[in-house]
């Protein structure tokens, strides 16, 4: 219960507040305005054995912290490319890098660093190939064969062995594995799922994997799914979705001003695949946009996974979108990019491949996100907006500022919204 004297004070007038605060009848005025950083995809190398944006990493880490207007780090998943080994080694040197970090970094683990570990270019293995009949591993290969379900466990000793507290300068978060609902006890193994509040911004991670349509790329590509990669999809899925629910729940009962979420999937990417690889993306889709919806105030999702710069409202047809600009791509070869987005809709982009993806070397079939959703999927969700983390090995490593200024409510646009406005930065 407040005291008398806090509920007084409060009802006074500005001339009588030296009395209660103490010094002066104008109280001091507090910025709420704050930075973060964005950070995706990295490091990671080109090929096999292509260690130079892991080599740079520290220099980044020092470039980050020399922006001293930066209060925290959102690092949106894959440490290390899909043609790179899924090791405990390589894990614990980009842990030991992150140490650098002079900032709380938020982290959500990405594809290439778990449930892609089972595929042979990454060191796991393949059925049926050349032995009949069996899993035939890559020798001295990737962490447990490749499994995925050992290295996301790796992935968790590793980067989230103190729960509730953030890597780099540590933070006090709520973390899904102690805030967890009792009558789902599965949901606490998902320590990498969290949520912060900073001067009423809501900020919540969810461990959704791109390029794998949530997970369902059979593992080592054996005839059927197996019963562990079933309970998986599963049980992840399910801890996700409540885990944004309860956290929207939290931001309206708190009277938040705006949303944050981070997570690693381009849910709309269809990585030179039919939409059909998008499927199991669309319950989060659902879950995002109903969330949006009732809570009636700015929405901003961050995520990686496809590579390129991009600003977008998947959640409104034909909405305002650019994306980078390729100035030369081909399968194998880095993409070099200009330094400015442009439309979406600009043919010279979308014949280049406006999303064109490190592993896959191929194009989108569209640079309208809304054309990626599932079908049956109608939204006209206003208050969302997108942003697609950059990385590209074949260029300096960059992070996006992202600014977030609670007294404004700028339109949707392409490099501002709400609370919301952003930059890229290449130190």
């Amino acid at each position: 219960m407040k005291s008398l004297f806090t509920l007084v004070c409060a009802s006074t007038l500005a001339a009588t507040l030296a009395s209660c605060g103490g010094g002066s009848s104008t109280p001091a005025v507090v910025s709420q305005i704050f930075n973060v950083a964005v950070i995706g995809d990295s490091p990671y190398g080109i090929a096999f054995g292509d260690t130079a944006q892991y080599n740079a990493n520290p220099a980044f880490i020092t470039a980050v912290n020399a922006d001293t207007s930066l209060s925290v780090a959102l690092h949106v998943g894959d440490i290390h490319s899909g043609k790179e080994f899924c090791t405990e080694n390589y894990d614990y040197s980009v842990f030991n890098q992150w140490k650098g970090f002079k900032l709380p970094l938020i982290y959500v683990p990405g594809d290439n660093e778990w449930t892609d570990c089972h595929k042979k270019k990454e060191g796991g293995g393949v059925y049926g190939t050349p032995t009949a009949g069996m899993i035939n591993y890559v020798p001295n290969g990737s962490y447990a064969g490749g499994d995925p379900l050992a290295n996301l466990q790796l992935i968790r000793s590793v980067f989230f062995a103190a729960p509730g507290k953030s890597l780099g300068t540590a933070m006090t978060l709520h973390s899904q594995s102690l805030d967890y609902d009792t009558a789902h006890p599965a949901d606490s193994q998902f320590v990498e799922n969290v949520w912060f509040e900073k001067n009423g911004v809501m900020f919540v991670t969810i461990n959704v994997p791109g390029g794998s349509n949530n997970d369902n790329d059979i593992w080592y590509g054996t005839p059927t799914i197996s019963n562990a990669q079933t309970v998986e999809i599963a049980t992840r899925s399910a801890a996700d979705l409540r885990w944004l629910d309860a956290t929207f729940a939290k931001a309206a009962l708190n009277k938040d001003i705006a949303v944050v979420i981070q997570l690693q999937a381009d849910m709309w990417d269809q990585d030179g695949v039919s939409k059909a690889h998008l499927t199991e993306y669309k319950q989060f889709v659902d879950k995002i946009a109903a969330n949006t919806t009732t809570f009636g105030k700015p929405v901003l999702l961050i995520n990686g996974d496809s590579h390129n710069y991009r600003s977008d409202n998947p959640l409104v047809a034909s909405a305002t979108c650019v994306v980078e600009a390729p100035v030369t791509a081909s399968v194998g070869a880095p993409l070099v990019s200009a330094t400015a987005a442009v439309a979406c809709s600009d043919a010279s982009v979308a014949s280049v491949a406006a999303t064109y993806h490190q592993d896959s070397g191929t194009p989108a079939t569209t640079t309208d996100p809304y054309l990626n959703n599932q079908p049956g999927s109608s939204y006209n969700v206003t208050n969302f907006h997108r942003i697609v983390a950059h990385t590209n090995p074949g260029n300096p490593m960059e992070y996006l500022k992202l600014t977030i200024d609670p007294s404004l409510n700028a339109s949707n646009g392409s490099n501002a919204f709400g609370p919301f406005s952003w930059t890229r930065v290449k130190p």
